[in-house]
Order: structure tokens, then sequence, then C-alpha cells
């Protein structure tokens, strides 16, 4: 059956998130090195160990990992914005999740300086925030699909904190008939609703859409669970490993047009 929609992950997908973020680290990192001998790489790795621990073990975790808001979003995001209490205990956490991550990994590495965790807590929401990347090929490829297919963008993650990153690129949004988050919904990718919900929105049977997305375990397990077939971006040559089983795997945006008159 043709393809009449075609539905896009966000983050590491369209934008670069995980180098926004490792930027974000690496400028916060080189502020701390300011002002004790440390080993940038060091302290990012232990501040990743650290905010991970912490985060994992909040009253609102299973909720975080149900909605797909990953630690690191959780070192800038606001929460201010989502209907669920869930979202007010994290607006109330992240403060000091913030300072506790930092000053922890500082401390991880033999530094106690409670005041410059602070500090360095409160500079890498700024940095991240300063970043807004999108993979060079994200526009090109857009414009080639736009009027051919509807465009439904899928993202897991806090209402605030996605509006956010697409409020960074502005033009990004204007390209989508449909925007869906998943912290909006209540429920994030892989659960079938959601993919259910897209498809109504779209006026379209599984068979008459795909998804593109770069995480096996949300975009490519949920498309298939719904019996939609799906692409896989691995751009860095990842070997897959596990059950889950893409229809197929692109290394670029731009296999997107090839694959689907492949499908038709």
């Amino acid at each position: 059956m043709a393809i009449k929609a075609v539905l896009f992950d966000l983050d590491d997908t369209l934008l670069w998130d995980d180098r926004s973020v490792k930027e974000a680290f690496q400028a916060t990192c080189a502020e701390a090195a300011k002002y004790h001998d440390v080993d940038t790489e060091q302290l990012e790795e232990a501040v990743r160990r650290e905010a991970r621990a912490i985060y994992e073990a909040f009253e609102a975790f299973p909720f975080t990992k149900m909605i797909g808001i990953n630690p690191f979003e959780g070192l800038w995001a606001r929460f201010a914005e989502g209907e669920q209490e869930e979202f007010r205990k994290l607006q109330s956490f992240v403060p000091t999740y913030r300072r506790e991550a930092w000053t922890r990994g500082l401390r991880a590495l033999g530094i106690e300086n409670e005041e410059l965790g602070a500090k360095l807590g409160e500079m890498f929401p700024a940095e991240r925030r300063s970043r807004p990347i999108v993979y060079e090929e994200t526009f090109e490829v857009l414009d080639q699909l736009k009027g051919k297919y509807k465009l439904l963008l899928l993202t897991n993650g806090s209402p605030d904190l996605q509006k956010e990153k697409l409020a960074g690129v502005p033009e990004l949004a204007a390209y989508f008939d449909h925007i869906i988050i998943s912290g909006d919904f209540g429920q994030g990718k892989p659960a079938a609703p959601i993919f259910e919900h897209a498809m109504s929105l779209l006026g379209i049977t599984a068979e008459e859409g795909v998804m593109i997305g770069d995480k096996l375990t949300t975009d490519i397990l949920g498309s298939n669970t719904v019996g939609m077939r799906n692409m896989w971006i691995n751009r860095h040559g990842v070997p897959r490993v596990g059950e889950i089983v893409p229809s197929h795997e692109i290394a670029s945006l731009r296999e997107i047009q090839g694959v689907i008159e492949s499908l038709g």
C-alpha cells in the first residue's frame, strides 16, 4: 500500500540533541577547570553518572521513563507544563537535582565545593539552551517531503521542553501537519496508543504510514507494535542487538525518499 504519511521522531533524528548536550557539558566542565585542576572529561563522566543515580532514585522516575524524559533533560528542563501531578513534583525537584548532580560529580573527583556545584548546575541549562543544533540534511529532506505526504512529529518528552527545542529552531514546526508530545498525550513511545492517536489525526491506516527514528526501543518497537513500517536512522553504524528489527535501516535522512518509493 502506498505511503501517505511520514512520522518523525525529533531528538537525534531531526535535531542533533546528543551534540547539543555534549557541547553544553564541555563548556560547563571547562568553567569548573578555571577553579580546580580537574580533567573535564572525567568530570563530565562523573556528573552524568551522579545525575543518573539521583534521577533514578526520584519518586517520579517511573513516570519519566513512561513519558520518555532522560536524566540529562532533567538537568535543564523547567517542567512548567503538563497536567499530571508528576510534572509538579519534577518542577520542585530539578533545582536541587541540578545542584546535587554537579556537586556530587565534583566530589567524585575529590573536590568539595558546593558553591561551584550550584554555579555549574545553573550554567549547564544556559549552555544547553544556546545550542539548538539541526542536522545539515534536515530541512533539505523536509522540503523534499512536504506536499507529497502528510508529516507528523511524534516526540517523547516534557511539553515545555520539547516546545522549547522547537522554538529554538523556529522554522521547523511549520513543516508538520500535527505535533504530538508524549507529556501532553499521557503516554510515550513505544506505547501503542500514542501511535494509534497519530494515525487517527492523520486519517491513515498503519500500512499508509512510515515512522522515522533513531531509537529501536521507542520509535521502531512502537511502530512495529501497531504494524507500521519504519526506518531506523543509524548515523553512526551502531550494531543492532536484541530482538527489535526495523523494516529498513538508513544512515541519513536523505535515504528516506528512495525507501518510500520502494515501499510504493
